[in-house]
């Protein structure tokens, strides 16, 4: 079994998404989700700067459309053929619901759409942020974390747990840090999955009854408990819900693990989940696709865990672009 993951917000960088441009298909899969998200996503990915994408208006929708692209360029069959399991931190659930067939690309890019829009204006009324705090004792972190009088957003697993709160809130958490940990700031612009993004629920709580849901196609894993989402309704009223709530990206590796899961490939903007996999998930390979040079050590990945899975193949298989090898 193969996870396929796809990140959260910050996980974006200046000019990530130009070496994929460079790929037949990718400038006219951009432009359509483009049109629906009302950003161009191409001019954001390649030649933005970190301020701008690090507006939380923006970083959603390119992140989401950046997974899309990254999942369209590796693989050549539905999804639903494959033995994988999918999972997405935070916005990368967008991403993950669907790939898993749950929503359309176009619904997902307009789910993506409101949802950034209405976490912005959330963010907007009260200066707030996140940090993450690195090392330490799992119980001693929390403890500092309500000290500061910040909340733990996102509990992820591998010795790292997400601060959200008020900047006040954060710098205190800063000078009085917890015993061998670190803290260390997040480049997001709001105190996501707090109480805070509260305001941007209820838009999405009307347009969640608009969409076009259908049930999960291919293993899915919420955030919110790190089990199967069964119901493709229930998964979208969980995205909604997700907004103001912590994130349990550690009951997500739990998940994985106990499937027996061998192998991790985190779509692009790629690199902290691959990187959490590494430390809370031993003996599982991970791949980053970062650019299309990453594809045939995924691909390779890929056919490694599918033949051990099934010795003399399955005759399911992934696609790649055939450019380049691993950087």
């Amino acid at each position: 079994m193969l996870a396929i993951v796809c990140p959260g917000q910050g996980s974006q960088t200046p000019g990530f998404l130009a070496p994929w441009l460079e790929v037949p298909g990718v400038a006219e899969h951009l432009a359509a989700l483009s049109e629906v998200a009302q950003l161009d996503l191409a001019a954001h990915g390649t030649t933005s700067d970190e301020e701008t994408i690090k507006d939380t208006a923006v970083a959603q929708p390119l992140i989401v459309a950046a997974g899309l692209v990254s999942a369209k360029a590796l693989f050549d069959v539905e999804l639903s053929t494959l033995p994988v399991t999918l999972a997405g931190h935070s916005v990368g659930e967008i991403t993950a619901t669907a790939l898993a067939g749950v929503l359309s690309e176009a619904d997902a890019m307009r789910f993506v759409r409101e949802r950034a829009n209405g976490m912005a204006e959330a963010a907007a009324v009260t200066p707030t942020g996140m940090s993450a705090v690195v090392g330490g004792d799992p119980a001693e972190v929390l403890a500092a974390i309500e000290a500061s009088g910040a909340a733990p957003a996102n509990v992820n697993g591998a010795g790292q747990v997400v601060a959200a709160g008020t900047f006040e809130q954060l710098e205190a958490l800063a000078a009085n840090p917890p015993a061998k940990a670190r803290v260390i700031p997040l480049k997001v612009a709001g105190a996501f999955h707090t109480t805070h993004m509260a305001p941007a629920v209820a838009a999405l709580d009307v347009l969640q009854h608009e969409l076009d849901i259908h049930e999960p196609q291919v293993p899915l894993l919420s955030n919110y408990d790190g089990q199967l989402v069964a119901k493709g309704k229930a998964g979208v009223a969980s995205l909604v819900a997700q907004v103001s709530r912590p994130v349990r990206w550690d009951l997500c590796m739990e998940t994985l693990l106990a499937q027996g899961v061998k192998g991790v490939i985190e779509l692009s903007p790629a690199g902290t989940l691959a990187g959490l996999a590494k430390r809370g998930m031993p003996g599982v390979k991970t791949v980053a696709v970062k650019a299309p040079a990453d594809l045939d050590a995924a691909l390779a990945l890929f056919a490694e865990v599918e033949q051990d899975a099934a010795p003399g193949g399955s005759g399911h298989h992934a696609a790649g672009n055939g450019e380049g090898a691993q950087a």
